[in-house]
């Protein structure tokens, strides 16, 4: 039996990808408090995933998306805006959104998947840009080993 049109596809160089989360390193961003879990990133769409660990207490800086995002809190609770997400939520974020500073209301970790960069801000200037690339890059950086008992 022949299909009813070609669907070869036309870039042979397109695999899937997986990854082994719990082999994945976390690399330290902000020594005793937030760490990041890089579970992929994708240069031909821009975007990119990672599991996100805060102790209770970090703020993350207020941030604009350039694209969509999806985060699935896995433990934990953060206050984002005005709500507050605990295990099982699932947040979705469409391109444009514009928040102020994230909170860790608990020991908190979650997946967090974005289809292009995030820009964050103060009162009176961007800050930094976090894209694909800058992602990437974090995954290079040398490995942390938090025990995560003590967090």
């Amino acid at each position: 039996m022949s299909l009813p049109q070609d669907i070869t596809p036309l870039n042979t160089h397109i695999l899937d990808s997986v990854s082994k989360a719990a082999d994945a390193k976390w690399v330290e961003n902000v020594p005793g408090l937030a760490w990041t879990r890089v579970l992929w990133t994708g240069a031909e769409s821009g975007s990119w995933a990672a599991v996100y660990r805060w102790k209770k207490g970090y703020v993350a800086p207020p941030h604009k998306h350039l694209a969509a995002s999806h985060t699935y809190i896995l433990s934990g609770k953060l206050k984002v805006r005005d709500g507050v997400f605990e295990a099982g939520d699932h947040v979705y974020e469409p391109n444009g959104v514009l928040h102020g500073a994230t909170e860790a209301l608990e020991d908190t970790e979650y997946l967090f998947i974005c289809q292009g960069p995030l820009i964050f801000f103060d009162d009176s200037r961007f800050t930094s840009y976090k894209g694909w690339e800058e992602v990437e890059r974090m995954r290079a950086q040398p490995a942390s080993t938090p025990d995560w008992a003590t967090i």
